[in-house]
């Protein structure tokens, strides 16, 4: 991260939740749609989430925050 994507994350931080909602709400509807073919319909999304469930129901461990932090960093473009 940029120095100064770091410092503007770190001032994000101090927001209000509220105005943090915001935020994000504006910068999520800033990204580009979806590739074709990356885009989940709602079932699909329902069995994902419910495949999810009965991992963690059943004990089954997932990953941690490092790692699952790490695997959306690795996805967005280098700059």
């Amino acid at each position: 991260m940029a120095p100064s994507t770091q410092q503007l994350l770190k001032d994000a931080l101090q927001l209000p939740d509220q105005e943090r909602a915001e935020l994000v709400v504006g910068l999520l509807d800033s990204l580009p749609p979806a590739l074709a073919g990356q885009d989940l319909s709602d079932a699909q999304w329902l069995a994902e989430i419910e495949r999810r469930a009965r991992a963690a129901q059943a004990g089954t461990p997932g990953i941690t925050w490092e790692e699952a932090r790490k695997q959306v960093l690795d996805r967005l473009p280098k700059q």
